[in-house]
């Protein structure tokens, strides 16, 4: 079967012996590393279909489905979408985006899972508390939260991109109110409570020796707290971006963010003689395309610094989208506004693909009259050994 020459799964299978060689990764990245060269390879197994008309063969391979791997998104990004249509309220949406300053990236590379978990409850916390103040809004909202790590250029930029319904319910009266139109919450106010609820509560963690620093000047407690000093007079990046008017153009939004990740493989223009080319958009000259070239293993390593904790969860659901609450209070919000409920489809994955791409994966796709049927099942060597 013809695969894509120019993407980051053969960049792996060309380079990564080498990288595990020369840098010796832990057991849970050579682990995705093994899984990104497996992928749609014979290593993992797949089918032969036939077509019961003209013959045709094609072999399949079986995906990873490592949450990292950009062979692995496409069918788990439109499962997320159709399972979040019976969660839409009746109301305007805003997306909010929390960064963390860069300033912070070598505390964030060696303390991963403590400083995401901390993005993501101040980002949690600075919404609802400042929703709640009846000085800016007075109402519970409900948002879901997903983490992103890079750049465009591979580098390490933490920051969460929070969807938030432009509603609430004010538990006292019984009763949900919207926000004024195109506005949702003050957003110098969101910047400065960011900036101290995370920046206190670093210092906390840091004070209790929860924070790994070996090997960095953070160590010492005084260029830590100058450090601390430094980001307190920073102007912190938080902004409101896109906000929308209906469910659909909601629903069509959330795809461009659940599942991404740190580069697809449509970015890739080409690896030769080790180096890898690929594009990207610079923000600083007003989004223009330009192309970046790395050496082929300095490419694996800023690739491996968007590897997220093992069993770490990038997507998250707070206030009255929790998922203990969602359901209960949506379809009273729903019911409230008498709007109309959307309900998910639950179709099967190949109805799902078909619907999205306008394939269908049991039509020969040579003569377009015959149904392709298993003739032989490949079995996976997924236990033996590998980089």
């Amino acid at each position: 079967m013809f695969m894509q020459k120019n993407t980051v799964n053969n960049i792996f299978r060309e380079y990564a012996p080498e990288y595990i060689k020369k840098y010796n990764p832990d057991s849970y990245t050579k682990k995705i590393i093994r899984e990104i060269i497996n992928c749609r390879t014979e290593s993992l197994g797949g089918h032969i279909q036939k077509c019961d008309h003209c013959g045709h063969e094609i072999t399949l391979y079986n995906s990873c489905r490592n949450r990292h791997c950009p062979q692995c998104q496409f069918m788990k990004k439109e499962k997320w979408i159709q399972e979040r249509k019976e969660e839409v309220l009746p109301f305007q949406y805003f997306h909010v985006v929390f960064t963390l300053p860069g300033k912070l990236n070598h505390i964030v590379y060696r303390n991963k899972k403590i400083v995401f978990k901390l993005l993501f409850d101040k980002t949690k916390e600075t919404l609802l508390n400042i929703s709640d103040n009846k000085k800016y809004f007075g109402a519970r909202i409900g948002f879901f939260s997903i983490l992103h790590t890079w750049g465009q250029k591979l580098n390490l930029h933490p920051h969460i991109h929070c969807v938030v319904p432009g509603g609430g319910y004010i538990q006292g009266k019984d009763k949900w109110i919207s926000s004024p139109y195109d506005y949702l919450l003050p957003v110098e106010v969101l910047k400065k409570r960011f900036r101290s609820l995370f920046l206190f509560s670093l210092k906390h963690l840091y004070n209790n020796g929860e924070l790994y620093l070996e090997n960095t000047e953070y160590k010492n407690k005084k260029i830590f707290n100058k450090l601390l000093d430094e980001l307190f007079k920073t102007n912190w990046v938080v902004y409101i971006k896109e906000s929308f008017k209906n469910s659909d153009s909601v629903i069509k939004y959330l795809a461009n963010y659940t599942h991404r990740i740190a580069i697809s493989n449509h970015r890739i223009i080409s690896i030769e003689n080790g180096m890898v080319s690929f594009s990207y958009k610079d923000y600083a000259d007003k989004n223009n395309k330009k192309i970046m070239t790395l050496h082929a293993l300095k490419f694996i390593r800023r690739f491996l610094l968007h590897v997220v904790p093992h069993k770490f969860v990038r997507i998250r659901y707070y206030g009255v989208l929790s998922n203990s609450t969602k359901k209960k209070l949506g379809k009273n919000c729903r019911e409230y506004y008498r709007a109309k409920e959307l309900k998910s489809t639950n179709k099967k994955w190949h109805e799902t693909y078909k619907l999205i791409t306008g394939i269908d994966i049991f039509l020969c796709q040579r003569c377009h009259k015959g149904q392709m049927t298993v003739m032989k099942i490949i079995n996976s060597n997924r236990g033996r050994a590998g980089p």
